[in-house]
């Protein structure tokens, strides 16, 4: 499957999500930047609150757009043991890379959230949202820190994921909805026509509209 780009693959995230639509105790998580285009279109169908759970990739020495690992809002890290193993990063290099993410993840939190609180997820349905999943390690790490959270039931609603991040993520989570899982994957890019970056604006516009959601006609 391709995609045209983000908002298309929210819309067909949003029809194979519709079993969850008008239900009261549903909660759209979406992680920023690209993950929050996609879970707006998700929650505007479904008509449920659209906030974010904020994860940062702890990319290998060398080569940024590789995983080592991620961490996440409430003290979360998740390693990628194969990468660490096969680079030989150093615990001192994985904090490094850590602390440096921390204090990005911080201010992604003011600068998206403002003084507004985090939405309370103990005992609701979550819809976990991403724009594609490669390795794995940040939508593993969202998930724990939502686990620590006490929701009801934890759904990850992806437009593209590989096929061993795809069985990681059907282990872990209550269930997966993703309409392509590709065992041909070098980068997430590769199933979109527009896969432009998401900015902080863009992220703060969409969030707006979601604070009063409405049932899509």
């Amino acid at each position: 499957m391709h995609y045209r780009d983000r908002i298309e693959a929210g819309r067909v995230l949003a029809r194979a999500l519709d079993h969850y639509r008008g239900r009261t105790d549903v909660l759209v998580l979406a992680l920023p930047r690209g993950g929050v285009p996609v879970g707006a279109e998700i929650a505007r169908h479904l008509g449920a609150p659209l906030d974010l759970l904020i994860v940062r990739k702890l990319g290998a020495p060398g080569n940024e757009e590789l995983a080592m690992g991620a961490i996440a809002s409430g003290g979360v890290r998740v390693l990628n043991p194969d990468v660490v193993a096969t680079l030989g990063v150093s615990e001192a290099t994985i904090a490094r890379v850590a602390s440096r993410e921390q204090r990005e993840l911080e201010r992604r939190e003011v600068a998206y959230r403002g003084d507004r609180p985090r939405p309370p997820v103990e005992g609701r349905t979550v819809i976990l949202v991403d724009d594609g999943v490669a390795t794995g390690s940040t939508i593993r790490a969202a998930l724990r820190a939502l686990t620590l959270q006490k929701p009801k039931r934890i759904v990850v609603a992806v437009p593209v994921a590989s096929t061993s991040a795809h069985q990681h993520l059907v282990r872990e989570a209550d269930e997966v909805v993703c309409p392509e899982v590709s065992s041909f994957f070098f980068a997430i890019g590769e199933f979109y026509d527009d896969f432009s970056q998401t900015s902080d604006e863009e992220v703060r516009a969409l969030l707006e509209p979601a604070a009063s959601p409405r049932l899509a006609s």
